[in-house]
């Protein structure tokens, strides 16, 4: 080994010969220090021209030239702007080529440079540069550089980076990306506000570049639980479920008690469903010890509002687990029974609950044996169940285990909220057994409903339910209707409907006006003309017509069955009397076209004089099928045999010819039936067969060649008014 002075005065450079014989080649090292000799590290030989043995050195082409740093860092700290992204493109560089390392920045000072300059300049596309400066440098080998990156400052510059354009974005998630492999930086990161947010954004949104990134580094930070729980809120559920299906117990329960605190949208809560959070959480419940059972109850509570979670639970087979712990009499399960109630009351929001057949008469027999909060629970749960529409066998099977008898005491509940539960249970019961109901109602019950209604202080919801549960009493007991005659429940009635109706109605005023609508019914039966003159007498007329307008559906329904049976009585109750003075004409006011007599709603019940006839109609123009039946019997009254033309002209009118060829195509069999049925009579009068028989001509024939064949007599009565059945026989 021979040695050779540097360039460098307090330098020495050593060298060592090698390579074949014949030629001399030499290794070279600069050291970092005057003090000692290092050689330079076999795997990066560099050749060395010859060095003559006297010790006189050839001019050098090393490709590795000492930078210099203390000029770099003067050009970082001062450059501004182009000046700036220039160096930091040349530290790119170097360090890219293998020039520019720890062991040349030995103070290590060149990153927290780049760092204070990344914080403090306005111009995007110097970040850009300066962070992929700092990203080839901790490239580099060794640590430290990665390590002064690592600080909580210096990473939520970057971070600040994720909420720009889309090339700083890149580069910051790049770098982000290459620092994560340091555990304080994994920690750190989810310490930094909105961090988190951002990444799942990102991950979101799917752009090119940043989505695989983003994921990646979700994926690495996931190993931290607190990152797990900041995505979850963000709205990442995946690594939380993973933790819940195979984290260690502590986690599991660390992420159920997050989920049931957590406030959750709809779409988040089907989301999480979605992915998969109920079956681990379902399992927690049936096999963890009592704090695991806790927060998965307290988790499923959250996710069970959802209509579709609550069919996986119903699926998942923890109806009887639930069921099971509320009958349990053991202390320390005891808080546990009312969020198992509480989710039981939102599973039966499904109707998948219906397939536990044994659920419903489970709840019934834990009534009386359970707190208030449990009872609401259950009660809430047993009135979903008997809500469904497919539910008629659980309602019997509920009566049967004798529900409504156990539901009267309730009447007497100081709890309003358990008092509306039943008695909307008590509604939902009776709906296919009314008789049934009676039975068991006595005029004590029947007073109660009454004062529920009298009284100023209870809310709508209270009265709509007491409405409601009078609304299902059989319509022909005439016990019941001469009890509530005298108790001046009409009265009460119009002046509730009048207080609530309004052009937009909430669900609750929507109820209560349905049951008001189906409680007067009970007393405009035609057979009992004193009653019906009580009611008109009382101003329910103007109530049903506002209804026809205002009212839901079913509301319009009850309202135009109630007209129709006063308009039963119209035609025996016109009796044309002569002037008691001579002298003086008849009213042309009071007289109507289509019963030919002095007409007005309190004698004679007329619906063309109660202005119903155009609000029928519209109800017919409408998009909702349900009414329909009750409106034509309505304005079947208007063309009996004895008053057919006349009726006939006053329908046409109101545009109901259009109305009825309507409902003829697309209504229910019975409503095209009836509907057909005034058709016939409208199109025996030439005028209407001339304006309106090119419009039905085509209907009809379709009608009669797709519909039911129980139609076919009527159409043919009608197409022979039109003159088109000798050509059209063949059709038939």
């Amino acid at each position: 080994m021979e040695c050779v002075p540097c360039r460098r005065k307090d330098s020495v450079v050593q060298l060592k010969k090698h390579g074949e014989e014949g030629t001399e080649h030499y290794t070279i090292r600069a050291p970092t220090t005057p003090l000692f000799l290092r050689r330079l590290r076999p795997s990066r030989p560099q050749p060395v021209p010859f060095v003559s043995r006297c010790g006189a050195a050839m001019p050098r082409t090393d490709r590795r030239a000492r930078v210099d740093v203390e000029d770099l860092l003067v050009r970082v700290k001062n450059g501004a702007g182009p000046e700036l992204g220039e160096v930091a493109r040349e530290v790119a560089a170097l360090a890219e080529q293998g020039r520019l390392g720890e062991d040349d920045d030995e103070d290590g000072l060149l990153v927290p440079a780049l760092l204070a300059r990344l914080a403090g300049t306005g111009d995007a596309e110097v970040r850009v540069l300066v962070m992929a400066a700092l990203r080839r440098l901790a490239g580099c080998a060794g640590g430290n550089s990665k390590e002064r990156m690592a600080s909580i400052e210096a990473l939520s510059s970057i971070v600040r980076s994720l909420t720009r354009d889309v090339d700083e974005r890149r580069e910051a998630l790049a770098l982000l990306l290459d620092l994560s492999d340091i555990p304080q930086v994994r920690q750190r990161i989810g310490r930094i506000k909105g961090s988190i947010v951002m990444l799942v954004t990102l991950r979101n949104s799917h752009e090119s570049g940043t989505h695989d990134d983003a994921e990646k580094l979700l994926h690495i930070l996931s190993a931290n639980p607190q990152n797990v729980l900041l995505m979850a809120e963000a709205g990442c559920f995946r690594p939380l479920i993973h933790y819940l299906k195979e984290g260690s117990d502590m986690n599991k329960i660390l992420m159920a008690t997050a989920v049931s605190k957590m406030f959750l949208s709809e779409q988040m809560k089907s989301s999480l469903g979605e992915d998969g959070a109920i079956e681990p959480l379902v399992e927690m419940f049936k096999s963890g010890n009592l704090e695991a059972k806790h927060s998965a109850l307290g988790a499923l509570r959250n996710l069970s509002s959802s209509l579709q979670n609550a069919e996986l639970l119903v699926n998942s087979g923890v109806t009887g687990s639930l069921l099971q712990l509320l009958c349990s009499v053991t202390s320390v399960l005891m808080t546990l029974r009312e969020p198992a109630s509480a989710i039981l009351a939102t599973m039966a929001q499904s109707d998948h609950i219906l397939l536990q057949r044994d659920a419903a008469p489970q709840m019934l027999s834990l009534l009386n044996l359970s707190c208030p909060v449990i009872q609401l629970h259950l009660l809430r749960a047993l009135n979903s169940i008997c809500g469904h529409t497919n539910a008629k066998r659980a309602r019997a099977k509920i009566r049967k285990n004798g529900g409504l008898q156990l539901l009267l005491p309730f009447l007497r509940e100081k709890n309003v909220g358990i008092k509306v539960a039943a008695l909307n249970l008590m509604f939902n019961l009776s709906k296919d057994a009314s008789q049934e109901l009676t039975e068991q109602i006595r005029e004590t019950h029947l007073d109660i409903l009454v004062k529920i209604i009298a009284s100023p202080t209870p809310g709508n919801d209270e009265k709509a339910a007491a409405i409601a549960v009078l609304s299902n009493l059989p319509a022909t007991d005439k016990n019941v209707t001469k009890f509530l005659t005298q108790a001046n429940l009409l009265p009460l009635l119009i002046s509730l409907l009048e207080a609530n109706i309004s052009t937009s109605l909430a669900p609750q005023k929507m109820w209560l006006l349905e049951g008001i609508a189906g409680v007067f019914t009970r007393f405009t039966f035609p057979w009992d003309k004193k009653l019906q003159s009580l009611a008109v007498g009382h101003g329910v007329v103007p109530c049903l017509i506002k209804l026809l307008s205002e009212g839901s559906v079913k509301a319009k329904s009850k309202s135009a069955t109630s007209l129709s049976q006063l308009s039963q009585n119209s035609v025996a109750s016109c009796k044309t009397k002569s002037p008691r003075w001579l002298c003086v004409p008849p009213s042309a006011e009071s007289y109507c076209i289509v019963h030919n007599c002095q007409c007005t709603v309190r004698s004679t019940f007329c619906l063309v004089k109660a202005g119903a006839v155009y609000p029928l109609v519209q109800i017919l123009e409408g998009e909702e099928r349900e009414a329909d039946g009750a409106v034509l019997e309505a304005l079947a009254t208007l063309v009996q045999d004895e008053i057919w033309e006349n009726g006939s002209n006053v329908i046409e009118k109101a545009s109901g010819v259009h109305a009825l060829l309507r409902v003829a195509e697309a209504g229910e069999l019975t409503s095209q039936d009836k509907a057909l049925w005034i058709l016939e009579r409208i199109f025996r009068i030439d005028g209407h067969r001339e304006r309106y028989g090119g419009i039905a001509q085509a209907l009809l024939i379709d009608l009669a060649q797709k519909g039911d064949p129980v139609l076919k007599p009527m159409i043919g009565k009608i197409l022979a008014h039109l003159e088109l059945l000798q050509t059209q026989s063949s059709y038939f």
